[in-house]
């Protein structure tokens, strides 16, 4: 990414600290409530103008007004996976496929996170009304970029069939850049039909209530801005902040349950980057890719990866009798001489062993590798890894029901994904060709919320592991 920014100056690293001083005042202004995005562009990450090929990973905290009648939410933490792809891309909140994109139109398929909720039990004031809940939206997203800026049309619908609406967001930005930090306000118009206000805004006829009485919003346009920020500290460590307001419109300001004119939010966070962020897009050949692809059967683990699987307690689960078995393949995206970074996928399968129906479980991860080596010698002796990322499992694991079942606690297919390895190569043993660039040794795979602090991840507190013993090789 250095070559789209300037040098920094004196007065520039100044400036750029000037402007995040004041970025941290307003967000420490919104940070003791939390509630909705106010429109999606506040959960822009500075992602896109990295090379292609590009993963990276970081966290961020949500934050802003409640609109509900007596709602009040804790600060969230989001945690964020970043891939900017030739065709795939992950960024944060959302992830799609690029249909067609060149350096002024983009044309793309998207999902996309909507954190948007109401919980009655949380709220006396709204007891008796259905949950409203997260939802995954999907839809198409077209841009136009040049000297005036950049337009965006975005049109989604619900995915989960739970407010099975529609929305349609048109959004105006200009970006501003001084050597590593950059400024882009937005404005922006929001379009919900009937159906998803509602789902989120309306009050049906068997909640009606005396204090509160049925209603209907009908469809509603609400009227956005804000500014996104973003300070690259260095070529792989990037800072950003984001503030946006929403004014609602007057069907769901009139509404019983809402409380609030304007809806307001903060995103603010940091992130790293892997690989080289100078390469340009032609320099990433084929001939240069390096694959891996990995087996691995084992049990349900006793213990959390942190710290006992790591001091060879590696004991089975005296609560659920159950396996998991996998296939996953990686994609080198940077090496060294110690340590390799790799992004991976991979597909488990549950073997539940009569608990519950056996199930797939999809990851996607970065992993780090590290390589030790014989003394005097360039061959290496053993590898240790480290993974990070999310996983999807098509039903809850019969041992996380069982755990978060004892702690009273609630559980979630979507969950933060650690992955411990240590292995050994065996091409010293088997001198055959296929055994060249093999491995054997030990996976510990670990599903998670982070301390029931993530939405996104259901607010679950703990996680499961399963040990496992694997064959993996580099092609």
């Amino acid at each position: 990414m250095s070559k789209h920014r300037l040098s920094v100056t004196p007065e520039l690293s100044s400036l750029a600290q000037r402007y995040i001083t004041r970025i941290g005042g307003l967000v420490l202004f919104l940070v003791h409530t939390s509630g909705v995005f106010a429109g999606q562009e506040v959960a822009r990450i500075p992602i896109t103008d990295a090379p292609p090929m590009t993963p990276a990973i970081g966290g961020g905290i949500r934050t802003g007004n409640d609109i509900y009648i007596g709602g009040g939410r804790e600060p969230d933490f989001v945690p964020l996976y970043l891939y900017e792809g030739k065709y795939i891309f992950a960024h944060g909140t959302s992830a799609g496929v690029h249909v067609f994109r060149n350096d002024m139109f983009s044309f793309d398929a998207l999902l996309r996170y909507r954190f948007q909720q109401l919980d009655p039990e949380d709220n006396e004031l709204l007891s008796g009304l259905n949950k409203r809940r997260q939802t995954m939206d999907a839809g198409l997203s077209a841009s136009m970029r040049g000297r005036f800026g950049e337009m965006k049309a975005e049109w989604i619908t619900d995915a989960q069939n739970r407010h099975n609406g529609n929305e349609f967001e048109l959004t105006y930005r200009y970006p501003f850049s001084w050597g590593n930090f950059s400024l882009s306000p937005f404005v922006g118009m929001t379009w919900q039909d009937e159906d998803l206000t509602a789902y989120y805004f309306g009050v049906s006829e068997e909640e009606a209530q005396p204090d509160l009485p049925a209603y209907a919003p009908g469809s509603a346009r609400n009227f956005g801005y804000g500014v996104n920020m973003s300070y690259h500290l260095t070529d792989h460590i990037f800072m950003f902040a984001n503030l946006g307001f929403q004014t609602l419109d007057s069907k769901i300001q009139d509404s019983p349950i809402v409380e609030e004119d304007l809806s307001s939010a903060a995103f603010f966070g940091a992130g790293y980057f892997f690989g080289d962020m100078n390469r340009s897009a032609s320099s990433d050949t084929q001939s240069d890719t390096v694959w891996s692809w990995r087996l691995n059967y084992g049990y349900t683990g006793n213990q959390n990866i942190v710290p006992e699987p790591m001091q060879g307690n590696l004991t089975r689960s005296d609560k659920a009798d159950t396996n998991i078995a996998g296939l996953t393949l990686g994609r080198l995206f940077q090496s060294g001489p110690r340590v390799d970074f790799y992004g991976k996928f991979a597909l488990f399968r549950h073997l539940e062993n009569g608990l519950q129906d056996d199930f797939w479980n999809y990851t996607a991860y970065m992993m780090a590798i590290g390589k030790g080596y014989f003394p005097w010698s360039e061959r290496v002796a053993f590898r240790w890894g480290f993974g990070f990322g999310v996983s999807l499992a098509e039903k809850v694991p019969a041992i996380e029901q069982i755990k978060q079942d004892e702690r009273d606690r609630n559980t979630s297919h979507f969950l933060n994904y650690l992955e411990f390895t240590a292995d050994f190569p065996i091409d010293g043993i088997i001198k055959a060709k296929f055994a060249r660039n093999c491995y054997v040794g030990l996976t510990v795979v670990h599903r998670s919320g982070i301390f029931s602090t993530s939405d996104i991840l259901g607010d679950v507190f703990g996680g499961a592991d399963w040990y496992t013993a694997h064959l993996e090789c580099l092609r």
